[in-house]
């Protein structure tokens, strides 16, 4: 063999003694148990609980039965720009649906100047499914719109439940549509109950306020008790963009007003124009005052509660550390229900329709009368 063979074989020899080397020493006795995978009966680290607990079932059995009759509800608005040219923009928002044929609740704000409006249910048969849908009736005054679709098969829907004797502490759930984000779940409490809030369009009152995360996209969406009954629209947010635990919905009593007008034709009322706050035992003996009720601190001209002859406020007295605005009618009672609640009076005439006369007992310079409240119609916007 000639010495450049043998150069060209070497390397290859040597690696191939190498190999071999190597094999035999792992397969060895003694030193095979170095290199063997151990083997063991269990594994040395720890399986958890899967377990979930009751409210977490709760949560998940009530998501089910409740997702699938919250829609997506997506606003065609249109536009003029500085030459006259039309445009449309979109905005988007929740809604739920209140029977088997489409007809959906959803805030009046979110529909509000719609030149066409879109319905994408939740559930997993519709799933990906549009239909547009028409307006039924709305109710601005405390942010209300009932809308249809025409489904080609029964649809899931939701109960309405009882808004009129929600507590604070109770847990309540949400589904909406926050950003968009299709279907989603939060659950919390409710912090307290009869808040009013001021938007573009004026006070919302007797609101429920809850800590379960509402973002833009919620409006509209179910606030769903423990049992996955309706008992509020989702409709507000305390904070210019975005969820800081204060979130608001519409009672659903104030709902109820005007499905009723849909079915038998009985508009729902305007506000009826004045505004004030309840007062506690406490500051009813501060300001002597015979018991709780409702202080009236402001009365709008031209309104039903001036046409019933309703007085606000004339001055203001300083009780303690506080400024009160004082010289207002006192209410004891709407239809001889007693104000003992924040938002009872609410509560009252939120259950009127127009042209309903509700009886307010009040306190006036030490005398009890009665003033009949006429109710009047919202001032267009309702519709059939």
């Amino acid at each position: 063999m000639r010495d450049s063979d043998t150069a060209v074989w070497r390397p290859v020899l040597l690696a191939g003694l190498l190999l071999a080397a190597y094999v035999g020493w792992t397969m060895w006795p003694e030193n095979a148990a170095r290199v063997a995978p151990a083997v063991f009966d269990a594994p040395f680290w720890t399986e958890a609980d899967s377990t979930l607990t009751s409210d977490e079932l709760s949560n998940i059995e009530i998501y089910s039965r409740a997702s699938p009759a919250t829609v997506h509800i997506t606003s065609t608005v249109l536009h003029r720009d500085w030459f006259l040219q039309v445009y449309p923009s979109e905005s988007t928002g929740s809604g739920f649906l209140i029977d088997s044929e489409g007809r959906i609740l959803t805030n009046f704000h979110v529909i509000r100047g719609s030149a066409e409006l879109e319905v994408t249910p939740l559930s997993d048969e519709d799933r990906g499914n549009s239909y547009k849908a028409t307006v039924l009736a709305t109710d601005p005054t405390n942010d209300l719109a009932l809308i249809q679709i025409r489904p080609e098969s029964p649809m899931p829907f939701l109960s309405l439940g009882d808004s009129d004797s929600v507590q604070v502490g109770q847990k309540v759930l949400a589904i909406g549509n926050p950003f968009g984000l299709e279907g989603t779940l939060t659950t919390g409490v409710i912090s307290s109950t009869g808040r009013s809030i001021q938007d573009r369009n004026g006070v919302l009152k007797d609101l429920i306020q809850t800590d379960a995360a509402i973002n833009p996209g919620n409006s509209g969406g179910p606030l769903l008790d423990s049992s996955g009954n309706v008992i509020g629209v989702n409709t507000a947010i305390y904070g210019p963009s975005g969820n800081i635990g204060i979130g608001f919905a519409m009672p659903i009593s104030r709902a109820k007003a005007l499905l009723r007008f849909v079915k038998g034709g009985a508009q729902p009322p305007q506000d009826p124009g004045f505004d004030g706050f309840f007062l506690t035992r406490r500051w009813s003996r501060a300001l002597r005052l015979p018991s709780t009720g409702y202080l009236v601190t402001r009365v709008d001209s031209g309104s039903a509660a001036a046409a019933a002859g309703l007085r606000g406020a004339s001055r203001d007295v300083v009780v303690g550390n506080y400024r009160v605005p004082w010289g207002g009618d006192f209410i004891l009672a709407v239809d001889g229900v007693e104000i003992t609640e924040k938002g009872k009076i609410w509560e009252a005439l939120g259950l009127k329709l127009a042209g309903d006369t509700a009886t307010l007992l009040i306190l006036r310079d030490g005398q009890e009368l009665e003033l009949p409240l006429k109710l009047r119609a919202t001032s267009g916007g309702v519709r059939l």
